[in-house]
């Protein structure tokens, strides 16, 4: 165990994708570990730049998400870069 605690607060995160859609919004791994950590930061005035990566072949219609959901800032695939439209809630 370290003799001091020096937490570092990122500029930007990558989150794996199971699924995303157009809105930016990610399916994960189901634990809500990337929801969770980005609310609390965001909470605390320290978010991120939230980048999710995956492959096009991801890509679905809609996620549906759920109030909780947050969306990244963009998404990363083979095929380029989408971004979040202005505008958009959350994240």
């Amino acid at each position: 165990m370290p003799a001091a605690r020096n937490p570092v607060t990122p500029d930007a995160v990558l989150a794996p994708l199971v699924g995303f859609d157009g809105n930016c919004y990610r399916l994960g791994y189901g634990g809500g570990y990337f929801d969770r950590t980005l609310a609390a930061m965001k909470a605390a005035g320290t978010a991120p730049v939230a980048i999710g990566i995956g492959l096009e072949l991801q890509r679905l219609d809609s996620i549906r998400p759920e109030p909780h959901d947050i969306p990244m800032h963009c998404i990363i695939t083979e095929s380029g870069v989408q971004r979040r439209r202005t505008g958009q809630t959350g994240g």
